[in-house]
Order: C-alpha cells, then structure tokens, then sequence
C-alpha cells in the first residue's frame, strides 16, 4: 500500500560524548523515508531543501524505492540546518543552532500522483504545515500518523488541538505526554490525550522502550538493551518509519498489528542509534533486520509454570 511521508530533510551537526561530525544529513522525513522502505517500496516524499542539499542522498532515497517527485529544491537558498550538544545520558541535550531557512516559508505541495496514498505519516511540523497536507488530500488516507513536539504545545496550541481531531495516531515522548495532556500518569494523560482526536496514542520513552494506548487497551514494548549507542537522533523518526512502513506493508490497522508495528519499528531505531545520523540505517540487509526482529523476540520470551495456589 502506498505511504506519503512528509517532514523535514535537512542538515545536522551532532556531538555526543562518543564523537562529533561536521554537518551530516538528516531530518525526520529522511529517518522515516529510510526506515519505511525496509517494508514498502512504495513511499512517496513530500519535503523542501536548499540547493546546498547533496544530490547523493537524494539518489540513495531512490533507490530505496522513496519517490522523490515531491521534494522541492530551492535554488539560490540553504537547507535546514540543526546542531546539538547531548549530555552524557544521551536522553537530555542542548540545542547550539537552529536555522529554518527554507523550512521556514515551507508550502507542502502534493502531486497528484501521491493523491491515491493509504497511509500518511506525518513528521514533526508546524501544525498548521500538517494540517494543509490532510486538506489537500483528495481522498482522506485509511491511517494518518502524526509527530509533534513541545515547542508546537508552547507556541502552536490551538493549531496543535486543532490538527489532533484530524489524525488517528499521535507519537509523542512521555514528557511531552505530560505536557499535552497536564497529566503525570502516562495512563491518565493517554486518556486525555485520545479525547483530543486521536484514537492510538504511542508514548516513547527512549531507551525504556515505548506504550501503545487504544481505549483501555495498552501494549509496551521494551527497547533492546545495546552495547553501544553513538548518537540517539532520528530515533524516534526511525521508530515511526518502521511503524508505518510495516502497517503499510501488512495493511492491517488492528490494535494486534499495531503491537506487531510497534516491535518492528523499536527494531529500526535500535540500529540508527548504533551510528551518526542515518548511516546505519541506509543499507541495512535483510539478515540484520531477521536478527534484531528475532532479539526483540527473546527479548520478552517468557514462560510461567509455577502454580502458585497454595494448600492450607
């Protein structure tokens, strides 16, 4: 089934207490884009860059079936472009620079040949920037998905609440959790959460792994303990890529397969925290992916015999 993601394709430049790079490629739409084609070649990229973008990458998106008919290039302008500083936690970091540049006046064209798309996945944008996609859709997709972030809860809201009655899934992390819904409990604040729009929430939570939340329903799922993370960004776009990309693939919307897409995805950003940027992500082989689908497995394997009935 056809999949159009739309978000940011970009620059980063990244220190963690394992290193440092210069300017690197990165960008929600590029981890989720990357991630998706392990399961779909049919995913359709709706994005703006600078015509300092390397070509490069662009092709290495091709061939990895992602559609680029809806990537705008700006001559004459420069890419988004992030830098920042991880602490030695890796879960909190420092934001150094922040230039929109061409994200800043970003217009999501969508072609008309992604007009016949069954699932959206929607990056982290401006709310109002998410919203237009699902307005200039023809026919509304049978799953939209959508990021955000506290910065949108803390400048954005109304567009924010807005956007939420339109989608059907929202992941977000627990802080923001707590901050969209004013709840601490991750159970109280999902409720308030679904209420807003939504009818799945996911909660990330990191290296603790992540929840699902439909109605009452709850599934978690833990994050594979690793020798070496070098570089958390895209983490969480990578999640969401694997997540969509196997729905897509499957196209079966249940809570069950969901649980499924939820595994499948943690699987995916386990591998691009192993390295900077999206370098571990762009040429994954199917063996790796058997395997880290496998440990995930044994992961959470257990068996309970013990009758624990007592005779008086």
């Amino acid at each position: 089934m056809s999949l159009l993601v739309v978000g940011s394709v970009a620059f980063d430049a990244i220190e963690t207490p394992f290193g440092k790079t210069d300017k690197i490629v990165g960008g929600a739409a590029s981890y989720i884009s990357l991630a998706a084609s392990y399961f779909t070649r049919s995913t359709n990229l709706v994005a703006v860059v600078g015509d300092d973008f390397p070509h490069n990458f662009i092709q290495h998106l091709n061939k990895h079936g992602v559609n680029t008919e809806g990537l705008q290039i700006k001559e004459g302008e420069k890419s988004f472009f992030w830098s920042g500083k991880y602490h030695t936690d890796m879960n909190s970091r420092d934001t150094l620079i922040t230039e929109l540049n061409v994200l800043g006046s970003f217009d999501p064209i969508v072609p008309a040949s992604y007009q016949d798309c069954e699932y959206l996945m929607l990056g982290n944008l401006t709310p109002k920037v998410q919203q237009t996609v699902i307005e200039r859709l023809t026919k509304r997709p049978k799953l939209i998905v959508m990021d955000t972030m506290n910065f949108w809860m803390e400048v954005a809201m109304d567009d924010l609440r807005q956007t939420l009655k339109m989608v059907d899934v929202l992941t977000i992390n627990d802080e923001e959790a707590r901050q969209l819904s004013g709840e601490y409990s991750l159970v109280k604040a999902a409720a308030k959460i679904q209420e807003m729009g939504p009818k799945y929430l996911i909660i990330k939570k990191g290296e603790n792994g992540a929840l699902l939340f439909h109605g009452k329903q709850v599934f978690f799922a833990p994050a594979l303990p690793l020798e070496e993370v070098f570089d958390p960004t895209g983490a969480g776009d990578t999640f969401a890529g694997g997540f969509i990309g196997y729905l897509a693939k499957t196209d079966d919307i249940s809570f069950e397969n969901m649980k499924n897409a939820i595994i499948f995805g943690s699987a995916m950003a386990s591998f691009c925290v192993e390295r900077f940027g999206t370098e571990r992500i762009i040429d994954l082989s199917q063996r790796e992916l058997d395997d880290r689908i496998q440990a995930f497995k044994n992961l959470v394997r257990f068996n309970i015999g013990a009758n624990l009935s007592q005779d008086n």
